[in-house]
């Protein structure tokens, strides 16, 4: 049996659109024309007092909601490094800033262990888990520097206690091993403090890896045609003698190296480059010099070794840990180290333009915000990292970062340039934190650009 069943609907008919009249023809309201007409000089004049105005000058809008708050988004711990009691040594974010890299070891009575870490990342856009990793790099001694390139996320160069610089590709699964220095003649014979990718030619995809080490050498690496091998094109040796007006004291005689703990190159001028040294010596250097250091083997070496000092700051009372340029003003930077405290220097004089007093331990790290001219961060011995806004009348932090029960030292920290409001610390218990900063500490205010060029103008007491 089949049913069939209609169904039906009365529509009624509806008036026609009235087409949309362009032109002279075009239906006007009555009067619109005689009040455009009335009002035209009135509104010019308006227009062009707003366009010569500077009332909004540098205004722009937020859309995001403001946050005042300081929130703890991530406490990543690798089971492996606390069951072998690793320390956090460097942090660095990937060129996109969705990943996350940490180097491993262990400081045993003030000097790096031989022991064997690893590397580890998390990408943080595929949602963490903080005991898993996406990547785990086993390394045969401590990782004592990182940094990831800034173009390709896959590629990272690494500094070792050993003196070997490295490139891995963590896209190779079997072997991420891209590139190494290998234990030649020529190369760091002590730990590598610092490495990071520089473009000093013409051209500024053309990279190279930069690091240096305690020996007092600074040493310039390429990608050779054979990929598994970085070939040496440039090499630099800060030497007692060749420093200008140095007061560093000690036994050494004045032929003696002098180490090297901390480096950062210029984003403003790429032939300048700032070095902290294991005695407190703060110096300014140039790629470009010619001068042959000081050393009996210099000339002999295919790539002879040039001293690169141009210039003595007021010399730190211990060794330099860390050294950042400002990205919003081409002379100055910040440096800590040893003796607690944070120097803001200018690099056109000696002593600093002002010290800011921060902790009784050891500094580790400083580094300035990518988002705020006037805010930067520093990792304390005490576990605590110290944000400070140098807009802001008293020189007291900000805000301090501390994860609940943690008193293990903050060994480094990282701001990530694609979202400012993201900071990633290392700690000495082996884990990662990443803060989201607040509002307050990563929008920038349209009057900080002239308070930093009103401090970078001041002529130190």
């Amino acid at each position: 049996t089949v049913s069939v069943s209609s169904s039906g609907s009365q529509t009624e008919a509806q008036d026609q659109e009235q087409p949309f009249v362009q032109g002279d023809h075009a239906p006007s309201a009555p009067g619109l024309k005689e009040f455009l007409q009335r009002v035209e000089d009135v509104v010019t004049r308006e227009l062009v007092r707003n366009a010569q105005s500077h009332a909004f000058h540098g205004y722009q809008v937020k859309w995001e909601e403001p946050s005042q708050q300081v929130s703890l988004l991530h406490h990543l711990h690798p089971p492996c490094a606390t069951e072998r009691n690793l320390h956090v040594s460097c942090v660095s974010w990937s060129c996109t800033g969705s990943r996350i890299v940490c180097g491993y070891g262990r400081m045993d009575d003030g000097d790096w262990s031989t022991q064997s870490s690893f590397v580890c990342a998390w990408n943080l856009d595929r949602g963490v888990l903080s005991r898993k990793t996406d990547l785990m790099i086993d390394v045969h001694t401590t990782v004592t520097a990182l940094s990831c390139h800034p173009t390709y996320p896959a590629l990272i160069a690494g500094g070792l206690f050993t003196g070997e610089v490295l490139v891995w590709d963590s896209s190779r699964t079997l072997d991420p091993v891209l590139a190494r220095t290998g234990m030649l003649a020529e190369s760091h014979r002590e730990p590598v403090y610092h490495v990071s990718w520089v473009s000093l030619g013409q051209k500024k995809e053309d990279l190279q890896v930069l690091s240096c080490c305690s020996g007092g050498k600074i040493l310039l690496w390429t990608l050779n045609s054979d990929p598994t091998r970085l070939v040496l094109s440039d090499a630099f040796a800060l030497v007692l003698s060749q420093i200008p007006h140095s007061r560093q004291p000690g036994r050494g005689s004045s032929s003696s190296s002098v180490g090297v703990t901390s480096l950062a190159v210029s984003p403003w001028d790429s032939d300048t480059f700032l070095v902290g040294c294991e005695g407190g010596l703060l110096l300014r250097c140039s790629f470009s010099c010619q001068t042959l250091a000081d050393i009996s083997s210099s000339s002999e070496q295919a790539v002879p070794l040039r001293a690169p000092v141009v210039f003595t700051f007021t010399q730190n009372k211990g060794p330099v840990h860390s050294i950042h340029c400002s990205a919003f003003h081409r002379n100055l930077f910040l440096c800590c180290g040893t003796d607690g405290s944070v120097h803001l220097h200018s690099l056109l004089q000696a002593d600093p333009l002002m010290s800011v007093r921060v902790s009784d331990c050891y500094l580790f790290q400083v580094q300035w915000s990518p988002s705020r001219p006037l805010v930067f961060a520093v990792a304390t011995g005490q576990g605590e990292v110290h944000l400070y806004d140098l807009g802001r009348r008293s020189l007291k932090p900000s805000s301090v970062l501390q994860r609940d029960g943690s008193r293990q030292p903050s060994t480094c920290l990282n701001f990530n340039s694609h979202n400012p409001r993201l900071l990633a610390v290392g700690s000495a218990d082996g884990s990662v934190c990443v803060w989201q900063l607040s509002a307050e500490l990563t929008q920038q205010d349209t009057r900080e650009g002239g308070t930093l060029e009103l401090i970078a103008n001041q002529v130190s007491e």
